[in-house]
Parts: structure tokens; sequence; C-alpha cells
């Protein structure tokens, strides 16, 4: 069997807001080159298996999804949410104990589902931030597609010096003509990965990016005391390809209709990045001495470190 999850094994990765997830329905979806299937099980929990057919390859995301088992489209063998084989047609005397397909661990945590990237008992738990667990929020999702490796898209996530040029009429427009001030960036471990500071010719910072490992960017806004915040799932899908999740956190403006005002804003401004990091050479991030770069860079050099040296090199066994 082709290696699972290549240069993106044994993490933990949110995928979909819980509620996506429909019982009866499959969710289908790619994680650095596997593809993976969600469902929901007999007893309604998330279940997560590899979306291979164990009998001849097929996706299983293109089955039906009965009584909580997933049955392949192709000869009807069924799944369920552990990956046991529970039926195989036209053979009662199948040795069905040998013919399971892949599960994966799964968690529903803060409203969002989180797949860890191997199989088996996962080494710790996924970081769920805090934000997510407030009985006071509203929790919203938008998923969309960037033709470049997910480790550019990751950076620009903890980039703030790109704002006034990228971002010129939107979040940027307060920054416009002030480039020449220094701005000092700090990038500041946390047990989940770092805290990350911009700071403008001494005025106080009026929002915070956190990175969360391996692939979250947490940007807190909170105006005038109230919660809002942003969370940008980086996904790998193929290597050249990411999914881009923006998760967007509110405990005012609740009702639901006013969504579409905030997918909208998220929308526009993902789309003035989408079109400048697509552009990059190459699509996935070189070792830091193949480009320049100065002090405010502080943040991106420490995401590559970790790319490199922690990502990167995981593996799995077949």
């Amino acid at each position: 069997m082709t290696q699972m999850f290549p240069q993106f094994a044994a993490l933990w990765t949110p995928v979909a807001l819980a509620t996506e997830v429909v019982a009866g329905r499959p969710y289908a979806l790619v994680i650095a080159d596997t593809r993976v299937v969600l469902f929901r099980d007999a007893a309604g929990d998330v279940a997560a298996l590899i979306d291979r057919c164990p009998h001849r390859g097929v996706a299983l995301s293109l089955g039906r999804v009965e009584g909580g088992q997933i049955a392949c489209p192709f000869h009807g063998w069924r799944f369920d949410g552990a990956g046991a084989c529970t039926h195989v047609p036209w053979n009662p005397d199948a040795k069905r104990g040998a013919l399971s397909a892949t599960a994966l661990p799964v968690r529903v945590a803060g409203g969002l589902v989180w797949v860890h990237t191997a199989p088996g008992a996962p080494d710790g738990e996924p970081f769920v931030p805090p934000v997510l667990l407030r009985d006071d929020v509203r929790v919203m999702a938008q998923h969309m597609v960037w033709d470049v490796h997910w480790t550019r898209v990751m950076e620009n996530m903890l980039d703030t010096p790109h704002l006034p040029f990228v971002h010129a009429g939107t979040i940027g427009k307060g920054l416009r003509g002030r480039t020449d001030a220094a701005m000092t960036m700090a990038w500041n471990e946390t047990p989940s990965g770092a805290q990350i500071t911009a700071t403008r010719a001494g005025e106080a910072p009026k929002t915070t990016l956190a990175y969360h490992f391996p692939n979250v960017m947490e940007l807190s806004i909170d105006p005038g005391g109230r919660v809002l915040r942003m969370l940008a799932v980086c996904l790998p899908q193929a290597d050249g390809r990411t999914r881009l999740s923006i998760y967007s956190i509110r405990n005012f403006a609740k009702w639901a209709p006013l969504d579409r005002l905030f997918a909208r804003m998220n929308a526009r401004i993902a789309a003035e990045d989408k079109a400048i990091i697509e552009s990059s050479q190459p699509a996935t991030v070189p070792p830091a001495g193949e480009e320049r770069s100065v002090p405010t860079d502080i943040p991106t050099l420490a995401f590559r470190k970790i790319w490199f040296t922690r990502i990167q090199p995981q593996r799995i066994a077949p």
C-alpha cells in the first residue's frame, strides 16, 4: 500500500465542523495525498476511515451510509466505524476479520472534528484552542482550495508585514503610509506552538496571532472586549494544493443569517492573499538560506524550522 499521509504523518488536524458530518451521508476529504471519509456510526459518533475499500481500492465515500455503516459502491462490502467488515455479499463464509478497512483516530472537540494522520493509538490528544470550548460563542466554517503547498499558506497566515501591501483596502488600510517605522516581531513559544506579536513604533498591538502545531493559526481581534477570533487551518491535500478552512468564532451578532456578512469579508481577504501566495516559487517553502530574510521574518523562519525538523520528517509504516 502507498505510504499514507506523506510529510504529514502522525499529526492531529481539524478537518470540519462536527455539524458538517451528517448522519447517513459520507464526508470525503483529502489529507496529504491520502483520501479519508468521515461518517456517523451506529452510535451517532463521527468515524474516519481511509477512503479505500480493501477489496478493489475504490472510494468508500462514493457508497451509501446505512445504519451507521458505510457500503462500498463496487461490491457492497460494508464497514463499521472501526473499519471492521460486517458484510460481504455473495460470500457468507468470508473471513471478515481479515477484510477490514483502515480506521483513523478521530475526536470531536470544541465543535470541530479532529483526525489523526496515522492508524492505531495516537501519541497524545489534539490541542483545542480554549475559545472553542466556550458555551457563548458561535462558530462558522468556510473551506477554500489554494493551488500552492500548505507551507506557503501557513507562513502567510503567520506574517504581519504584508498587510498594508496585500490588504491595502481591507485589514491593512490603517498601516498604509506607515511602513518607514520599525516593526518588531516576536515569537514566544507556548505548549501548543507560539504566540506572535507585532509591535510598531512602540504601539500596543491591537491583535495577536497564535500558531498551534502543526497547521493552525488563531487570530485574536476581540473588539471592545467582545470575542472575535479566526482560526485558519492549512490542510495539505496534494503536493501543490491546500484546503484552507477559516473558522470564525464570535460571542456577538450570533444570528445565523449574519454568517454571510462575516463569510463575505473573510472570502475577500482570503482572495487577496490567494492571488499572491499562489505565485510563490518554489511552491513549497525552501530552506531558509535559499531566500532572503529580514528581522520581521522571525515568525515565518520559526515555522520553517518546525516544518523541516518536526513535520516533514514524520514517517509511519505502510
